[in-house]
């Protein structure tokens, strides 16, 4: 698997395929890092609409010391090898470089669409952008790769490298493609130039604290692609998710419990966790003086009128011992406005639009959310109310 140091440090995206390797690793396999120092100088196009800035032999050198050291956090070192593009790039002259372009046409690199797309907008295309590909290809060439990994924005590379090795006489190598880690935005693919990254240097309260800051529907793509969570699991979290009779948060603060044992140590994790509800959570709360909701009477009122029920929490338990206690699905608008926590329904309707509303320090957007004995919810900076059964 090759990896291009276009910036220091490894992230959780870079993760998803390392943790492969490592399988691959323990079921026998030796593992080859490829340390991409001259392809990093011109930089992937995959997924550009734009011309990338060229990076120094030195810049690409400094970013690459910083991923020698970081990834054996998941590789066995003792059985893996890492090489340079430079072992075999380093001695290429004009005559190989003919040679190489010789081999591809125009026409087969525009068929990628990312070069499609700015061809046919007149954007620009930088001839080093169009070597690019062929480069990544002769590593597998270089190395004689029998199976390369890749994320799925790579699949052109890879299958270019694939023919490249039958165009040279060699078996062609199988293609293993990883789906993309989204950022924590939970939009775009994880990047450090777009900062929604998770460092696996990071420190474990900034690891911790970025996990938490995850939207909820990313949460069963970092369990499945991150952790050695039972699938069984994984499928019983997103359920509960989907069918929101959940507070997701628990489920972050499992997760991001999972990834800073990971990379640190279950000591610092569990620390980490303590700090962030010390300081997020429990520092959000007033101590004292306030507003005391009773939701008897309106567990009587919605009863009545069939708008509530007890959340089942089966094959869930381990995550939360809170989850022992009855849970009600209630209308938060309505509740609020009959508590006077807000002035009027569309008020809280904005608020909830806006993410305005909290519940145990966790922002919500369903206008049903789950309350039980304890539960604190926060309106807007300073409005807060306890739930007491």
């Amino acid at each position: 698997m090759g990896f291009d140091p276009t910036r220091p440090d490894i992230h959780m995206g870079h993760v998803v395929g390392l943790r492969k390797l490592r399988q691959m690793q323990d079921l026998g396999h030796k593992v080859i890092l490829i340390i991409g120092d001259w392809t990093a100088q011109i930089g992937d196009p995959s997924g550009q609409s734009a011309t990338r800035p060229m990076l120094t032999a030195e810049q690409v050198r400094a970013n690459a010391e910083s991923y020698m050291r970081q990834f054996f956090k998941v590789i066995d070192s003792t059985r893996a090898e890492a090489v340079w593009q430079s072992e075999w790039f380093g001695t290429f002259d004009l005559s190989n470089v003919f040679d190489l372009t010789s081999r591809f046409t125009v026409a087969q690199l525009l068929a990628r669409d990312d070069f499609a797309n700015r061809f046919k907008n007149n954007r620009p295309i930088a001839i080093t952008e169009l070597l690019y590909p062929l480069l990544q290809a002769y590593d597998s060439v270089a190395i004689k790769s029998d199976v390369e990994f890749g994320g799925s924005d790579q699949r052109f590379n890879l299958l270019v490298g694939r023919d490249l090795q039958q165009m040279m006489g060699y078996s062609p190598q199988q293609c293993i493609i990883m789906p993309i880690l989204v950022g924590t935005d939970g939009v775009l693919k994880m990047s450090k130039s777009l900062d929604n990254y998770i460092g696996i240097e990071d420190t474990p309260r900034d690891m911790y604290g970025k996990t938490m800051s995850l939207p909820d529907e990313a949460l069963t793509q970092y369990f499945e692609l991150l952790t050695d969570i039972p699938s069984n699991e994984i499928e019983a979290m997103s359920k509960s998710i989907v069918e929101d009779n959940a507070n997701p948060m628990e489920f972050k603060k499992y997760l991001a419990k999972n990834l800073v044992a990971q990379f640190h140590s279950p000591i610092a994790a569990q620390q980490a966790q303590e700090a962030f509800e010390n300081t997020y959570q429990k520092s959000q709360m007033p101590p004292e003086d306030i507003q005391v909701i009773s939701l008897g009477k309106w567990i009587a009122a919605w009863r009545r009128e069939g708008t509530e029920r007890i959340i089942p929490f089966e094959g869930i338990q381990q995550y939360s011992a809170d989850f022992s206690k009855p849970t009600w699905l209630v209308p938060i608008v309505p509740l609020l406005l009959g508590e006077n926590l807000v002035s009027s329904s569309s008020e809280g309707k904005r608020l909830l639009s806006q993410g305005a509303i909290q519940i145990n320090g966790s922002k919500i957007s369903s206008d049903k959310v789950h309350l039980q004995d304890g539960s604190i919810i926060k309106v807007g900076k300073m409005r807060f109310a306890r739930i007491s059964n």
